[in-house]
């Protein structure tokens, strides 16, 4: 057996992607350390990994968002890399730096790929400049209500406000007037503020009924990038997804052509290393628009690692220490279909986390059925972090076995104790509107309200 890529990966996040770090490192040999705040010291990456060091009290700004206390985690423990997983710092550029300076890999792109992808009126720009379709807006963040309310006479209502820091499905807001611009405006860009840490805005033209449609790339520190495939990620409540599929009901190959190769334009353009995920927005006649590229693995990424057979942290993994990719784009076949239901501690109705503790947990199997969680029977889910509390993922021959059996899945999912939206997503898969794949980005607030 040859020599581990790293000695030991320190994980720098919680729940469910801290697990799937710590099995794919123990799979390729590699020691791993967990990180955890006080209020995560049962959870179950603390307890898989080899070793494991406290950083902070439960507010995530003083623990898994606090820079020095991880570095100092890896300092002590040996850690020759940190994996950022998703959310939390995965996609802070100055992480990322302060990790080479230290002398330790960060497990995702190059800092300058985040600066350049995380800036969303940069990352249009360099899109633009690759040859990316976009939809009309403009290309820097507006200076303030009149240059917002001018460029949108040029564009032509409705148009959205973005956050330039933005991202995750968050810092958007869609205007319909003028009037409505001029009295959101100044709030949305201090939410922004507020949440990102620059109150930046830019406008862009508003896609009415899109499908959003996003484009897996793997890249190596070699100029070696390729797609794997799309995942329709269109099922969505508030800007926030809740159900993704591989590949998308609406793909032909041609429409997945072209959208890869606009994706790997924009990789190419920016010397991209490392998984990444380019977003897109497809109009009803399979237009589509570059909407941002995310720069970390994805919650979504199972559908992708099911449908192509890789594994998509190992590939992380391995592009961080600078193997050349093992596949080209010709060995990419997908011949099956996946599915990924987000399973989330909340009140569906009341759209409102449930926290507390889990007295009955009982999970599905079956062929073709994963779940990927860190919450077992007695443990207390926290009011800190994310509600999800895992993923449940099936893998069939077509979509419609897909759905059947994520239906069958979902029955057998028991969860007692906290409320959870198990229940809504049976509601999706038996809507008729589901199984034929005709629906937009607007689906849940417009068709299941008619199925209550």
């Amino acid at each position: 057996m040859s020599a581990p890529l790293f000695r030991k990966v320190l994980i720098a996040n919680r729940g469910e992607i801290a697990l799937r770090v710590i099995r794919a490192c123990r799979e390729m040999g590699i020691s791993t350390v967990a990180v955890y705040s006080t209020a995560d010291e049962h959870s179950l990456h603390v307890k898989l990994a080899d070793e494991a060091v406290c950083i902070g009290p439960p507010r995530a700004k003083l623990s898994y968002l606090n820079i020095a206390s991880i570095l100092s985690a890896a300092d002590i423990t040996g850690a020759d890399a940190i994996h950022p997983g998703y959310g939390f710092l995965s996609e802070n550029a100055e992480f990322a730096k302060l990790c080479q300076a230290c002398k330790i890999t960060f497990i995702g792109p190059s800092a300058a790929n985040i600066e350049e992808m995380g800036d969303k009126t940069r990352a249009r720009r360099i899109a633009r400049e690759a040859g990316v379709p976009l939809l009309p807006g403009t290309l820097s963040a507006v200076s303030g209500i009149e240059e917002a309310v001018e460029e949108a006479e040029k564009i032509g209502y409705p148009i959205i406000l973005k956050a330039a820091a933005g991202g995750g499905g968050k810092g958007i807001h869609v205007v319909y007037s003028e009037d409505q611009l001029r009295s959101s405006f100044e709030r949305v860009s201090s939410e922004a503020g507020a949440a990102f840490g620059n109150p930046a805005m830019y406008v862009e033209k508003y896609c009415e009924h899109p499908r959003h449609v996003e484009i897996q790339v793997l890249c190596d520190k070699h100029g070696n990038r390729i797609s794997l495939g799309e995942r329709d990620c269109t099922i969505q409540r508030r800007h926030q997804k809740m159900l993704e599929e591989s590949p998308s009901p609406i793909m032909d190959q041609k429409l997945r052509e072209s959208m890869s190769k606009a994706a790997l334009k924009l990789c190419h353009a920016v010397k991209y290393e490392n998984v990444g995920t380019v977003e897109f927005l497809v109009d009803e006649k399979k237009n589509f628009y570059f909407m941002e590229m995310n720069t970390r693995i994805q919650v979504e990424h199972p559908v992708t690692e099911m449908v192509t057979g890789l594994d998509l942290v190992k590939e992380q993994i391995r592009a961080a220490a600078g193997k050349t990719l093992k596949i080209k784009q010709s060995e990419i076949k997908i011949i099956s279909h996946s599915i990924e239901c987000r399973i989330n501690a909340e009140d569906s109705e009341r759209l409102a986390p449930s926290p507390g503790t889990i007295t009955a947990y009982h999970l599905p199997g079956g062929m073709g059925v994963r779940v990927d969680s860190f919450v077992y029977d007695q443990y207390k889910v926290l009011p800190y972090y994310d509600s999800m509390i895992g993923k449940l993922i099936v893998h069939a021959p077509t979509r419609a076995d897909a759905i059947a059996k994520m239906r069958q899945a979902l029955d057998e999912f028991v969860v007692e104790g906290i409320k959870t939206n198990i229940a809504f997503h049976k509601k999706i898969l038996s809507s008729k509107k589901f199984r034929e794949a005709s629906y937009d980005t607007h689906f849940l607030e417009e068709f299941l309200p008619k199925y209550e």
